[in-house]
This record gives structure tokens, sequence and C-alpha cells, in this order.
């Protein structure tokens, strides 16, 4: 738990008038003031998170954190838990949708397995950090102990200082069954009814839906967990993958990185990190709006609204890729147009 600490102790609430630097300069670009909307809200966000009033995004990494959950058994996914440890050798092989658009966005991709379900080949490229092989069933009782809930945002931790040279971070996710584990959590955390932050994950049907509303329900009956505990919480109803992603946003925070949340399971792990630290909500950006329907209430908690909404509910990085590709696609507007002086262009 010191790592934990110690960490969330180095976040410090970045300096306002940074984002006044930043918008002084987008009203001296060559357009009307405003006229380029959530793009210029976009730098904005860069140059008050980083402190940098050139800010650049050359390096770039989407960390795509894998687990298995205990939870499948009860049919809760379209899919079968051995889909996880396949979709990892995928990911390795560069042949998913995440590692398209992180090629496209110029983004490194570090496949972690934080506790899958079966054996990962060592010269697969993939990042060991597995905990267990999978949490356990949480409608039976806790997803895991208290030490391996922490030991999963501590590892999240130590990735992002092992790769602390990027500009910009981005999350993602793999692990069958983790729309159940993160729904539980969003209900804990917000206060929301179960079926109001539950939706059809990798496409179940009506019938499927009902039996995942009620298998959380039943989860959260009998571990009871505590709304103002996040490591209980994490420990009886979540993942290792959502404590990992956790851990990667309170460490990008304390070293001044923006964090680009992908979707749904990302929102979960960033509501874990804002509960341990509240000021780690300075340091994310939203990327998509999952149909995932706790997602919009996971983001309006933490005071997000997202910039992509493309009806995505995949997963893995996806969402932050695109939004990466317009973070850069921002940045290039703010320190490479032209002001109305050097352009010399009348301003009225």
């Amino acid at each position: 738990m010191n790592k934990i600490i110690e960490t969330a102790k180095k976040i410090i609430e970045p300096d306002q008038k940074m984002r006044d630097i930043a918008k002084a300069h987008l009203d001296d670009l060559t357009k009307p003031p405003g006229s380029l909307g959530r793009l210029e809200e976009l730098v904005e966000q860069i140059v008050f998170i980083t402190g940098n009033k050139k800010p650049k995004t050359a390096k770039k990494v989407i960390f795509t954190l894998a687990g298995d959950h205990g939870v499948a058994e009860e049919g809760v996914s379209a899919f079968p838990q051995a889909v996880t440890c396949q979709m990892l050798l995928n990911f390795s092989h560069g042949g998913a949708a995440v590692n398209v658009l992180a090629r496209h966005a110029g983004a490194d991709l570090k496949v972690v397995d934080m506790g899958v379900k079966g054996e990962i080949p060592q010269n697969s490229g993939v990042i060991n950090k597995k905990i267990q092989p999978g949490t356990d069933n949480m409608s039976k009782g806790p997803s895991m102990s208290k030490n391996d809930a922490i030991l999963s945002v501590e590892r999240g931790i130590e990735l992002v200082e092992e790769n602390s040279d990027y500009d910009v971070i981005g999350t993602g996710d793999m692990g069958i069954a983790n729309t159940t584990a993160s729904s539980a959590i969003i209900a804990v955390l917000t206060g929301k009814d179960v079926k109001q932050v539950t939706g059809r994950g990798t496409g179940i049907n009506n019938n499927a839906f009902q039996n995942k509303v009620e298998v959380i329900k039943k989860a959260i009956k009998i571990n009871n967990p505590d709304p103002n505990d996040p490591i209980d919480v994490l420990s009886k109803v979540g993942g290792f993958e959502i404590g990992g992603i956790a851990g990667v946003v309170l460490a990008a925070a304390s070293k001044k990185i923006p964090v680009v949340l992908d979707g749904f399971i990302a929102a979960a792990g960033a509501l874990i990190a804002s509960k341990i630290e509240p000021k780690v909500k300075f340091f994310l950006i939203p990327s998509h709006l999952s149909v995932e329907n706790g997602h919009r209430k996971a983001l309006q908690f933490l005071g997000l609204n997202p910039y992509v909404d493309l009806g995505m509910r995949l997963g893995e990085g996806t969402g932050a890729a695109l939004t990466i590709t317009l973070i850069e696609a921002a940045l290039k507007i703010y320190n490479e147009m032209a002001t109305f002086n050097s352009a010399k262009v009348s301003k009225s």
C-alpha cells in the first residue's frame, strides 16, 4: 500500500494560469476565437496538465491491460473465457483493432497480462504482471484478496514508472466478463442502480442481460463493498486489469502525463483511482462514449465529457487511439498555425 500512498501524495493540482496562457495563444491564431471548438479545449487541457506552454506528443503509448474474471462462469458474456488469452496472442501478432489504430496514431502498444487464465509464451512480447490466473467468482465471494487488489494497483503504477518517457498515455483493456465487474464497481462508487449501469457487453441477448444484472446485484449483496474504500470495492467486485488501470492513472497523474481513458472498463479504473486521490481527475482526458449504459454515468461522476461518440463498445484501447490522433491534430494547430501578427492579418 505504501507505493500507492506515495504515488498519490505526488499528485498536485495543475496551475489554472496555464489554461489562460493556452487560450490567449489560441485566440491570437488566424481564426475567430473558439472556432475550432473542442479541439481548442483539448489544447487547453494538455497545456494545463503538463504545465508546458509548447506541449508535444512525440511519444505516445497505449497500455492494454488484460485479466480474466471468475464471474464469467455465470454466463454473463457471449464469448468463452478462453478468448482473453487468444486475444492477447492476437495483440502480440498485431492483428487486433487496437493494433491497427495504435499504428495509425503513431503510438506504441504495450499489452500486459495482469491476470489471464492461461499461459502466454515468454517470447510473445506481452508484459508479464500476472497476479493470479483470473479472479474468483464475485457472485460467490470476493473477486480477490485485499493484498492482490493492492498489488494490481501497484503493478499499474510500475508500468508507468518503467515507461515514464511518454508524452501521452492511453489506457485499454481485455477480459471476458470485465464489463460485469466494471458495472459492479460503477454501481457501488456512484450509487446508481445496477440496471442503470449495466450493458450488453459482448452482445448478449435479453435473457443473458437480465441474468447479468441479477449476478451483479447478488455479488454486491454478498460482498457488501464499502463505497468509501476503493481497495475494498476493487477486491470484492473488481478485476486485476481494472486495478492496473487505476495504478496507471495514479502514476501518470503524479508525473503530469495526460491519461486518455478508453471506454467503460477504463472509466471503472479511473473511478477507483479518483477515490484514492480525487486530484487525478485533472489529468484525465475522456476519449469516446461507449454504448455501455454505465459509461456516460461514470464519466459524469468524474466530471468528464467524451470527445468522440461513434457507437463503439470494443475496448482494447481503440477509443483512446482515435482520441490521441485528435490530440495530435489539436496541438499541431496550436504549435504550427500562424498568429495574426506573423501572418499580417487584421484582427478586426
